[in-house]
């Protein structure tokens, strides 16, 4: 089968059978040590950026994403797309579909950035643009830094 350099950048919308494996991951990971994780946040030009740095050894689910963003990659990390584990080690940057949900496993520390268009001027509403499940979001439970520039 020949793979275009786009179908090595695009993280596809997901069915309802890939979403609820993801869940169930999520559920299982509910038993385990909780690690804390630094989330950043950014709004600049019309964007709204976030970033999770994620530790060596972590395994993580990300909430359900309702738009398309971009994703940028910078680690080394598996992550789950829906047919399958897909390893991205070094710098990546990737087109997300909307309706996906990730799960990630971290073989060094990794930091991934998720950005799009907002006119949010808070991180709850750029949250409530990209998500229904805020409540699930380890920025809600978690150290953040926020920074906002004028332009």
């Amino acid at each position: 089968m020949n793979i275009s350099l786009r179908d090595m950048t695009l993280i596809p919308t997901m069915n309802q059978r890939q979403i609820e494996a993801v869940e169930n991951l999520e559920n299982a990971l509910r038993d385990v040590p909780q690690v804390e994780v630094e989330t950043s946040h950014m709004f600049h030009a019309g964007m709204y950026c976030r970033t999770v740095h994620m530790k060596k050894f972590v395994t993580f689910t990300g909430a359900l994403i309702k738009i398309p963003t971009v994703i940028i990659i910078s680690g080394d990390v598996s992550m789950y797309m829906g047919t399958g584990l897909v390893r991205m080690t070094g710098y990546h940057v990737l087109e997300g579909g909307k309706w996906r949900k990730q799960a990630f496993f971290c073989h060094e520390d990794t930091s991934i950035t998720m950005m799009f268009a907002s006119s949010a001027t808070t991180v709850e509403e750029a949250e409530a643009e990209f998500t229904d499940e805020g409540n699930k979001l380890v920025s809600r439970r978690s150290a953040n830094e926020v920074i906002r520039t004028e332009v």
